[in-house]
């Protein structure tokens, strides 16, 4: 309205040129940065698309792209300032420095490694929901807790409730050890009742007592990737389906790490590991390619299961009275075990670290899990 051509009064202007704001704008400065880099000899990532990288006499540059927002760094200083100067003349850009603040993130880069925290909306987040004056607990979750649909219980404030959660799953992006807690309260958001809401906000208390704990990168650590793969055994009271949890390490790095309920119901905790291990073995494949883009090149993964019958089951194809329930589209693992990408192995359960992302913990479980996945508090790392 109000961009009438008097003379084509049934024409519209077709844009030629997305403007900031529009459904278009970001792809369109995609297709336009990319092209760019892709001039200047930059390489796009064979996974990540928005991942660009160089080598120039065998040192390597590496560029971040998140629609206008660009992370880069180098083995050499002198790319790193190269790269700011060339992307400075050709667009309209502004160099804010070292990289301290992205996408809600903190980041404190030390002489030891790199702190990657979220304290100030740990903070936010308690304000807002009016538990900054909460009594804090040490776990995220009671090892008793069994939630269900709660029929009879007292219905709450839905968008409340979602508010919760939305705002908490946003901050499991630096904090994997509510990843099981939050997950678990999400399942309840099409009718939550006072039990799910009481779950809820004990994890905002946990978070009051740990409000400066962040993920820890240590420089040196080894390359190395290894997966762990873990699952509970008809966890869910409402459907009896099982919860896959698993988490992926760099050296001593935690790198990916996940929450999640199957999809089908398992008749047995083999099938329950073997689904899981299914799911961790396919972010091992994915991770592998993506580590190729930094000369970063693996052969077999080891991938840790508590469980000696799935490991079993993928390294021997005779068990046929175990395997012929399980879903056809799982029996990937043990083709890829076969090819040599990865090496299932049987570890202990004390040393089973995925533990932390399937069942609720007692206090000590959970802070040495906690502690083993690199989860630090600031001061500790300081």
């Amino acid at each position: 309205p109000g961009f009438e051509d008097p003379r084509n009064p049934n024409h519209v202007y077709r844009l030629k040129k997305a403007l900031y704001g529009l459904k278009q704008a970001p792809r369109a400065w995609y297709e336009r940065l990319s092209k760019f880099l892709v001039m200047q000899g930059f390489k796009i990532g064979r996974v990540d698309t928005t991942l660009f990288t160089k080598e120039v006499n065998g040192e390597l540059f590496i560029c971040q792209i998140y629609v206008d927002d660009i992370i880069f760094g180098s083995t050499n200083d002198a790319l790193s300032h190269e790269f700011a100067t060339m992307m400075s003349r050709e667009f309209e850009m502004s160099m804010i420095g070292e990289l301290n603040f992205f996408l809600g993130l903190q980041i404190k880069q030390l002489k030891g490694g790199t702190f990657i925290s979220q304290d100030k909306y740990v903070k936010d987040i308690l304000k807002k929901f009016k538990m900054d004056e909460c009594k804090p607990i040490k776990t995220p979750i009671a090892t008793n807790t069994h939630l269900n649909l709660d029929v009879e219980g007292k219905s709450i404030d839905q968008s409340l409730y979602r508010s919760m959660i939305g705002s908490l799953l946003y901050l499991t992006a630096s904090r994997p050890d509510i990843m099981f807690s939050v997950c678990l309260c999400a399942r309840f958001q099409s009718n939550p009742k006072e039990s799910h809401y009481s779950a809820l906000k004990r994890i905002l208390r946990y978070l009051k007592h740990t409000p400066n704990i962040g993920l820890w990168y240590p420089k040196g650590a080894s390359l190395d990737l290894v997966g762990y793969s873990d699952s509970d055994f008809a966890g869910s009271l409402v459907d009896r389906k099982s919860t896959s949890g698993a988490c992926h390490l760099i050296g001593r790095s935690l790198v990916s790490w996940s929450s999640k309920k199957q999809n089908s119901v398992a008749l047995s905790t083999a099938e329950a590991e073997y689904i899981a291990a299914g799911a961790c073995c396919a972010q091992i494949l994915y991770m592998k390619q993506s580590l190729l883009d930094y000369n970063v090149e693996l052969d077999s993964v080891p991938l840790l299961c508590d469980n000696e019958s799935a490991v079993k089951i993928a390294k021997n194809p005779c068990l046929h009275s175990r395997t012929k329930h399980i879903d056809i589209r799982h029996h990937f693992l043990r083709e890829k075990e076969a090819n040599g990408d990865i090496c299932l192995q049987n570890v202990r359960s004390e040393e089973q670290l995925a533990d932390i992302f399937t069942k609720p913990l007692n206090e000590r479980t959970f802070v040495r899990l906690r502690n083993e996945l690199n989860v630090l508090d600031a001061a500790y790392v300081m």
